[in-house]
């Protein structure tokens, strides 16, 4: 005989309270979100009609627990708000489910990216207080993550490039074929813009053609045919040219060329993603797919910067990471893929930094095959007083001329030119000429060699150089975590605003994630995190006098009495406390 089953049908039941783990990520989100203070919460005007808009922090909510559990789509996030017990607890009313397109709305939207902006200041703040982060260093790398769009929506800019000239010829043959045929069109021929005189002439065309239209309606049978309805043939033939293929074709190519900006490529579905080269290639043929290059600075694996770009490299990425960071870093630490001369150039003069950062020769000028390699121009004899150089078959090198060469970036650099010192014997005769007969010649880049002598002096200190060694093990985890355990692989949302937004709510879910296995594995730094969110729920005014207090167990000992609040206040860091409510009164 089985048990009694009736699948609550014949009963009734009355939940009072829904309820998780004490030691459930959920609680550390809700406190966090709720601990931003109420002026940083953008505020929104009430609508005369309608219903009242979401909360945003119930939104922010669901989608830092949404995507903890790997769940980008907004209608698997509506239904983890109908059927997940911890987001349920999030959103607090179990009546209240928003809908897939609100979600997708909010999460894309301005209200977001300020909030969001918000939250990662709010976010390091609280690291600073916890002692979590220092000013010591920011580690800096990117990744690239498949956009929203589909594989083979490719526009190249060469292929614009290159089929663009071909139409405006086409086009110029289509006028002279019209002022052949006696087809007069108030056209300027001098106009540069060819667009605009394709339209212009099949405005033109067209009203000819109702013209002519008008007057056959009008005109009796000839023999022969009518004239005007052989000139009407020959006038929509060239209109069909115009409307059909040269008008749609100029569009497109001026459409594409705006788009492009400083990219080579971009996609039709997502006009903001460029095409690059993905680790993630199943095929294994080195196909470019659509994406957007994801830059961070971290500290101890806490995600403290992201910026999101449509540069297929990182280079050209520092200078605009950097000019986002409010807060200065003693060490600026990045891979050889940032090493640059005006990324060096900016870390030390404009960030005031020092940076820990490799150029791309760097380890292969340490090897001893190199080193020992007589024909480098960098193992060769200087003398700087002189301002000299000698190489390895003792041809002597003379200051020749300076003169400067600007890339395509517009960054302008100085360079010096030695020029081979004509030698008597025969010998120093063949190594001093090139073989057309011309003297050698050698370019230096003074800055650049002084530059790299610094990096070079930087990373082989003890100190430094075990900063450096922190790298690995400080950005790739990141990486490593969104990618594998978060499972992101590709956005949910398409354009660059809203894929910032997005970036921004995973690296926010992973924090919090990392912060909470923190706080259970240690007692001390637990006691912190109480304090300080204990005095942002006082700042903020929170009534809690008439909650009951709890145990000591995570996280419920933080849903205290208003006693308890004030107590942990008064124990916390005096100039912390004067600081927390100057930023509460002033803001």
């Amino acid at each position: 005989m089985f048990k009694q089953y009736n699948n609550n049908q014949t009963t009734l039941s009355i939940p009072l309270e829904i309820k998780v783990n004490d030691q459930h990520v959920v609680r550390i989100i809700s406190l966090f979100v709720d601990s931003i203070p109420d002026d940083l919460i953008p505020q929104r005007v009430n609508a005369q009609r309608g219903q009242r808009p979401y909360d945003p922090r119930l939104l922010l909510k669901m989608l830092l627990f949404g995507y903890l559990r790997n769940v980008t789509s907004a209608s698997k996030l509506r239904e983890m708000a109908e059927e997940n017990i911890p987001m349920k607890w999030l959103i607090g009313d179990p009546d209240v489910t928003p809908s897939a397109r609100t979600i997708n709305r909010f999460r894309s939207s301005n209200t977001a990216a300020t909030l969001i902006k918000q939250m990662f200041l709010h976010f390091r703040f609280m690291l600073q207080q916890l002692n979590l982060i220092t000013d010591e260093a920011l580690f800096i790398d990117g990744t690239k993550i498949l956009a929203d769009a589909n594989k083979y929506s490719f526009v190249w800019r060469a292929s614009v490039e290159r089929y663009e000239p071909i139409l405006d010829q086409k086009a110029n043959e289509l006028f002279d074929e019209l002022i052949q045929n006696n087809i007069n069109l108030n056209v300027d021929a001098d106009d540069p813009d060819i667009l605009n005189k394709i339209k212009s002439a099949a405005s033109q065309l067209e009203q000819k053609v109702t013209e002519l239209t008008t007057a056959i309606d009008s005109e009796a049978v000839k023999p022969g045919g009518s004239p005007n309805k052989r000139l009407r043939r020959k006038y929509k033939h060239y209109l069909h040219t115009l409307k059909k293929d040269l008008i749609p074709r100029k569009t497109k190519y001026v459409e594409a060329r705006h788009l492009f900006d400083e990219r080579n490529s971009f996609s039709k579905t997502d006009h903001d993603a460029t095409f690059m080269r993905m680790k993630e290639d199943p095929m294994m043929n080195g196909q470019l797919k659509p994406g957007y290059n994801v830059q961070i600075g971290t500290q101890c694996q806490y995600v403290l910067y992201y910026y999101v770009c449509q540069r297929p490299t990182d280079q050209r990425t520092l200078v605009p990471f950097l000019e986002q960071v409010d807060h200065h870093f003693n060490y600026i630490v990045a891979d050889a893929g940032y090493g640059s001369e005006p990324n060096y150039d900016y870390v030390i003069d404009e960030y005031k930094g020092i940076p820990l950062i490799p150029y791309t020769m760097y380890l292969k000028e340490l090897s001893r095959k190199y080193r020992k390699d007589m024909s480098k121009r960098q193992n060769w004899l200087y003398e700087k007083t002189l301002d000299r150089y000698t190489d390895d078959h003792g041809v002597q090198f003379e200051k020749h001329r300076d003169y400067y060469r600007t890339d395509k970036y517009g960054t302008t650099r100085h360079f010096v030119e030695y020029t081979a010192v004509n030698a008597d014997t025969p010998e120093l005769y063949y190594y001093a000429n090139t073989d057309g007969g011309n003297l050698r010649r050698i370019s230096v880049n003074p800055h650049w060699e002084d530059l790299k002598n610094s990096v070079k002096s930087n990373l082989s200190a003890d100190k430094t150089a075990s900063i450096f060694a922190k790298r690995k093990f400080e950005v790739e985890p990141v990486f490593g975590n969104i990618k594998t355990n978060m499972n992101f692989m590709r956005f949910s949302v398409r354009g660059k605003r809203a894929t910032n937004n997005e970036m921004g709510l995973v690296f926010m879910a992973a924090n919090l994630k990392k912060l909470t296995k923190s706080l259970l594995n240690n007692d001390n730094l637990l006691v912190k995190f109480e304090r300080f969110m204990a005095l942002y729920l006082c700042t903020q005014k929170i009534d809690l006098a008439g909650k009951k207090k709890k145990d000591r167990t995570f996280p419920k000992k933080i849903e205290c009495s208003i006693v308890f609040i004030f107590r942990s206040a008064i124990m916390a860091e005096p100039h912390a406390i004067i600081v927390l409510l100057l930023i509460r009164i002033v803001g």
